[in-house]
């Protein structure tokens, strides 16, 4: 069984108040993936690239045991390319470019060696493309995670309460469930959310944790103070490829596990942050990340004296 990961493979140009880079390996599917592979020994990748993705930036996914039988390479092609600038504050960014290029047409194709896909991880794409995907695996998975945008609720309503209808799993930010349910207290969002098909609702808010929302139930996630954010880019990517990927290494899916996964992926994006796009979770040891949760639940954890 494997779990399956779609979403964009890309370079990207930042600039932050800590420096600057020219092209760097980004997209959705490179930061989960990567993620992802620290708990999980059988991600896959679906994604395209055009022919400037460098053999070397494909075997970086090879040394971290991703398969990359699903990631396209169109001759004659650009990659996606994404160039941003974040301001003092990190929290938020302008862009200065965005060149679709091979993402304009992109069409996923699922391998015959996928379709034991038992996780799918639905990165940020068009609603359509990630039901596509889903349309195309011969068997439901056992957990589909989706993440989604603001930009899809401005131009693609529709199609993407159709495929929320098909997900176990969203995960958005907090300005982007209070537009797509109308609601500006994020326990009444949450509870419209779910009613749109998810069983379960991950609303991230960033430097404040994140919200886990499934029934009754509610799980609120600290996040770690760190002294030094150098580049947010993929944070979030990344956090939900650590949380599929511990949810696919413990293979039980309830609300105990995924308030655990919550901690590990929030582990993972907290990791993600301290370098330039994915040059810090490329080379973490096993030990870094188990450190890492340890400070978590010490951030969390309290006895009440009687």
């Amino acid at each position: 069984m494997s779990l399956v990961i779609i979403g964009t493979v890309a370079f990207d140009a930042i600039e932050t108040p800590f420096g600057k880079t020219d092209k760097i390996v980004g997209g959705a599917a490179t930061y989960a993936s990567l993620a992802a592979s620290y708990f999980y020994d059988k991600v896959k990748i679906v994604g395209v690239v055009g022919d400037d993705f460098h053999s070397e930036d494909i075997q970086a996914f090879k040394d971290h045991g991703i398969d990359v039988e699903g990631l396209q390479v169109k001759n004659g092609e650009k990659s996606f390319f994404w160039s941003g600038k974040y301001h003092n504050d990190m929290n938020s960014r302008d862009t200065l470019a965005t060149e679709l290029n091979v993402l304009a047409e992109f069409d996923p194709i699922i391998p015959a060696s996928y379709q034991d896909c038992e996780f799918l991880m639905l990165g940020n794409l068009t609603p359509q493309v990630q039901k596509t995907t889903i349309g195309r695996l011969t068997k439901r998975p056992k957990l589909i995670v989706m993440d989604t945008m603001n930009f899809w609720m401005d131009i693609a309503l529709n199609d993407l309460l159709e495929t929320l209808k098909l997900v176990d799993v969203l995960t958005i930010n907090d300005e982007e469930a209070r537009q797509l349910s109308g609601e500006y207290s994020l326990v009444k969002a949450a509870k419209k959310i779910l009613q749109m098909g998810p069983n379960y609702l991950i609303i991230k808010k960033g430097e404040h944790g994140a919200l886990l929302f499934h029934e009754d139930l509610i799980f609120s996630a600290p996040a770690l103070p760190l002294a030094e954010v150098f580049d947010p880019t993929g944070a979030g990517d990344t956090f939900a490829g650590g949380f599929i990927g511990y949810l696919a290494k413990v293979g039980t899916i309830n609300f105990n596990n995924m308030k655990n996964a919550i901690i590990y992926g929030s582990a993972l994006a907290s990791f993600c942050v301290e370098k330039f796009g994915t040059e810090r979770i490329k080379s973490l040891k096993d030990e870094e990340v188990e450190a890492r949760v340890k400070q978590f639940i010490t951030l969390s954890s309290f006895v009440i004296e009687q």
